[in-house]
């Protein structure tokens, strides 16, 4: 029996280059090109359509085209590029991947608010993290900032990171459509809900679509993401028993389940009043307030992160040398 290694050896080069690299400063990058359509076609639709019933639906045709364009753009490069030379498609094929994981965005990102943490700059700290977060950072104490990261951090970890390895191991199950269209698609779902995705004017009409298909997909691997934390960490009991209180009570399905996980098992409380453009918001609080957050628990949520993603990783590769050895 042939075993075709290239879907695994994709899955494992994407994964290096996100760790590795990331996403390189000025590089053209495919989530930028599918945010740049999104921002074209929901600037057209709010200029021109201004009844909600036909927002919903233009709404809908955003959502569901650039989501299954994103998907069918992803096959159509790799198999071109395929019919050029094999190698040529399994590069593209990686490098549209890595470009689906956000492990080493995300944690740049912490670490750029962190790091003037370190030297007591509030100032500093504040102003980059307002580049993250739609949160007001103006006079936000460094407990604040800190929840506000740890916050990013653990939503994050799912969309950003957990999801899309799930549908790219998903797709090594359906070889016709394959694990980079798939993770692409979602990439795009999740980017079209973090641009439109909102109950407020001008998007509440507009983005439905977009915010309802993104809860659909990240469902299932966001509770996937919260058992396997809780496995690792001997602490799926009180996990568990933290988000049926807490995570229920947060609006969105799934943001709520991946903060609560987090803070059970660091031993944090997150949640609370947040300001947005000078309203008060509050959200439920997430977990028990065992201990204060500190620069070196956002660094254990990070490593928390890097390793159920590799255990994904790992146990899907493992299972595939048995299934065609």
């Amino acid at each position: 029996m042939t075993v075709n290694w290239m879907p695994i050896a994709v899955l494992a080069i994407a994964s290096g280059l996100d760790y590795l690299i990331g996403d390189p400063w000025g590089w053209i990058h495919p989530v930028q090109a599918i945010g740049w359509t999104i921002d074209r076609g929901s600037g057209i639709i709010l200029d021109r359509l201004k009844r909600p019933s036909w927002r919903w639906w233009a709404g809908g045709f955003l959502a569901i085209s650039t989501i299954g364009g994103s998907g069918f753009f992803a096959w159509g490069a790799i198999a071109t590029a395929e019919r050029v030379h094999p190698l040529l498609g399994s590069i593209i094929a990686s490098i549209l991947l890595a470009s689906c994981f956000a492990g080493r965005s995300l944690r740049h990102a912490a670490l750029d608010v962190l790091q003037p943490l370190t030297f007591g700059d509030l100032t500093a700290a504040r102003t980059r993290l307002a580049l993250y977060v739609g949160r007001d950072t103006e006079g936000l104490t460094e407990a604040e900032i800190l929840r506000a990261v740890l916050e990013t951090v653990s939503e994050n970890a799912t969309d950003g990171v957990m999801a899309p390895l799930f549908y790219a191991l998903l797709g090594l199950g359906i070889p016709a459509i394959g694990s980079v269209p798939l993770a692409l698609a979602y990439k795009a779902a999740s980017t079209l809900d973090s641009m439109v995705g909102y109950p407020e004017e001008p998007y509440t009409h507009l983005g439905w679509w977009s915010a309802k298909i993104e809860d659909v997909l990240t469902w299932l691997p966001c509770r996937l993401t919260v058992v396997t934390l809780g496995l690792l960490t001997g602490k799926l009991g009180r996990v568990w028993r933290l988000c049926r209180r807490d995570a229920i009570l947060d609006p969105s399905p799934n943001s709520g389940w991946s903060e609560c996980a987090y803070a059970a098992i660091l031993g944090v409380q997150l949640g609370g009043r947040n300001w947005y453009r000078g309203k008060a918001k509050e959200k439920p609080l997430l977990g028990e307030a065992d201990r204060p957050i500190t620069p070196e628990i956002v660094l254990q949520a990070l490593q928390l992160t890097r390793t159920g993603f590799l255990v994904w990783l790992l146990l899907v590769i493992g299972g595939w040398l048995v299934v065609s050895g």
